[in-house]
């Protein structure tokens, strides 16, 4: 635990040393605040609902995330670190834990540094509380299997405009699949695979304040599976 603990320190560290942390969230913070008061007109629609402001998430999430983790192992190879990382008497299975820890702990935190949002609007309607708990939870939960994403391929990377670059459009093609079975006329098994392959399909339930068990699995097996292909990279890389 050490260690992991040392890896995650390490790894704020770098956010916090870097100008990332603050673009991000001077970037999350004012979008999607401004994609609720602007461009969904909250005030005018007179709806105590925040399915809007959470609706977009997923797509600022498409460039956040593999901001954020763009040079996590990408980086490392650039600067050829990532030797002597995988040499240190540290588990492998730490170090990739210990990057997601960090990216997740950050992304949490900006998750909070908007709880002043809806704080500031019950006041003035009938929210429900419990919908609001659900949309965190499936925020968290997407933020989790994007950046488990972001890291796999940052490892797959030589260097961060790449890893940027492919995350984003792996996150963009697998967000929106569920569109493409709106206006594609597929068999219906095939139609079925992508939507259940979609990021953006199972966080619709979030968004309403539903907390189905099948898309926390979806969200969870992801994550586990993600990190463990980032790990089986990293041992590859070893021992090449």
């Amino acid at each position: 635990m050490r260690r992991l603990h040392a890896v995650i320190i390490k790894e704020l560290r770098g956010y916090f040393n870097t100008p990332i942390a603050y673009i991000a969230a001077l970037f999350f913070l004012l979008f999607t605040a401004g994609w609720l008061y602007f461009m969904q007109q909250f005030y005018a629609a007179n709806v105590a609902s925040l399915r809007g402001y959470f609706s977009v998430f997923p797509m600022v999430y498409i460039f956040l995330l593999p901001a954020l983790t763009m040079r996590s192992w990408a980086e490392e190879t650039r600067m050829k670190t990532d030797e002597i990382l995988l040499t240190l008497p540290i588990r492998i299975s730490e170090l990739v834990l210990g990057k997601f820890f960090a990216a997740f702990l950050l992304i949490s935190g900006l998750l909070v540094l908007t709880v002043p949002v809806p704080l500031t609007l019950m006041p003035m309607g009938d929210f429900a509380i419990g919908q609001i708990i659900g949309q965190y939870i499936g925020a968290l939960l997407l933020a989790g299997l994007g950046i488990a994403i972001g890291l796999c391929i940052s490892a797959l990377s030589a260097n961060q405009i790449s890893a940027f670059l492919f995350s984003v459009v792996f996150l963009l093609v697998f967000t929106l699949l569920w569109q493409l079975t709106m206006f594609a006329d597929l068999p219906g098994p095939f139609s079925d695979l992508l939507r259940y392959l979609s990021l953006h399909s199972h966080f619709q339930s979030f968004t309403k304040g539903l907390v189905d068990t099948r898309d926390v699995s979806f969200y969870l097996v992801g994550i586990g599976l993600f990190l463990y292909l980032n790990m089986k990279i990293l041992i590859l890389r070893k021992w090449r």
